[in-house]
């Protein structure tokens, strides 16, 4: 008998068999979708039977360009689903005509409306916008800005934002300040922050209103210019010793804290002049919960005259300043700055007026 011993039977379930690799060069799996090669302008110039350069100027928006070729050029680039590459348009022409706008709280419907004036003005004159949002905070405005440099924007709008680095991005793009005066070497738009203040309280006077109170936003010069002008108002209608600021933000949960505490006091206010209408709205809560009839014990003042003010259910009186409009405004003066960086600074003072809605009533006995 020999010392070999025979090796153990293998089962089907024992044997390994390695898996083939497929050759890299192996056509995909059948019924794999093949993505489709983009259309180039090569395409559109044979099917529009014109050349490359003809295509590229229609692209452009080139006036020099018979109306009948431009829309066969068009028609071509629809057919193949052409889209020309904005990345190479920009290196080539030395522009990107994108806009950053950088706006301090996307949640306040007034930016909203702002972007919405802003954005029309500048699709006709050929740009398009990006949006960014401060929060109110120095460090993300500053990231902001920094971020649509690096994009090669060809302007700034920045509403209610000034951050440190404002002098370096102006003199890389032309730049335009919303909402912010005590800034120099940039186009500025902005509201008559004192007036529209002078006018709510003027309002609130009229209706026999003298402890009046005004909730301070977060630190700006839109919201030092509406302090000043409420009390100066106060002065003009010798009410100087009723005067009551209480320290705020420009938020709805900022509103309804700096409210409890201005209707803790024992000599509580019979009227509230707030500085946007989100704050006038957390002040309308804080009435609730204090069991005041508004307007009847509480008269409230926004500020904005945003869509908010207008739903019925809250049919908030407020300044209005014209948000669409200033957007238009900025977008005009920005694309003058483009046209011509060397033209000096210009600033644009819009003038508020007020807007009479259900929460201002007579003074309670």
């Amino acid at each position: 008998m020999s010392g070999e011993v025979d090796p153990p039977h293998k089962t089907q379930e024992d044997v390994v068999v390695p898996r083939p690799r497929r050759p890299s060069s192996a056509a995909p799996d059948e019924g794999r979708p093949v993505p489709a090669p983009k259309p180039t302008i090569r395409n559109v110039a044979e099917r529009a039977g014109v050349s490359k350069s003809l295509v590229s100027l229609v692209m452009r928006g080139s006036p020099h360009v018979s109306e009948r070729r431009r829309q066969a050029v068009l028609q071509a680039a629809r057919e193949l689903g052409y889209r020309p590459n904005a990345v190479a348009r920009s290196l080539v022409e030395g522009r990107t005509r994108l806009i950053g706008a950088i706006v301090a709280d996307l949640h306040n419907p007034f930016f909203a409306e702002f972007l919405d004036g802003l954005q029309e003005s500048l699709h006709g004159a050929g740009l398009r916008m990006l949006v960014g949002s401060g929060r109110w905070d120095p460090m993300f405005e500053a990231e902001a800005v920094e971020a649509f440099l690096e994009m090669r924007v060809d302007g700034l709008v920045l509403l209610s934002v000034v951050p440190e680095s404002l002098k370096d991005a102006a003199a890389s793009v032309p730049v335009v300040v919303v909402g912010e005066r005590d800034v120099k070497g940039v186009d500025i738009v902005v509201d008559d922050d004192e007036l529209g203040a002078s006018l709510a309280v003027d309002h609130l006077v009229s209706l026999g209103h003298r402890r009046i109170a005004h909730i301070e936003g977060t630190r700006s010069t839109a919201a030092r210019y509406r302090r000043i002008g409420y009390e100066k108002a106060m002065r003009r209608h010798g009410l100087e010793r009723e005067i009551a600021v209480q320290p705020g933000d420009f938020t709805e949960e900022g509103g309804y804290r700096a409210a409890r505490g201005l209707l803790r006091r024992a000599d509580r206010p019979t009227a509230i002049f707030a500085p946007n209408d989100l704050v006038a709205t957390g002040a309308l809560s804080a009435a609730v919960e204090f069991d005041l009839r508004v307007p009847a014990d509480l008269s409230v003042i926004g500020y904005d005259n945003t869509h908010l003010a207008a739903i019925r259910h809250i049919s908030l009186t407020s300044v209005d300043q014209p948000r669409r409009d200033m957007g238009r405004l900025a977008a005009e003066m920005l694309a003058a700055r483009i046209g011509d960086p060397s033209r000096a600074p210009r600033q644009n003072l819009v003038v508020p007026h007020l807007v009479v809605r259900s929460t201002t009533g007579p003074a309670p006995a």
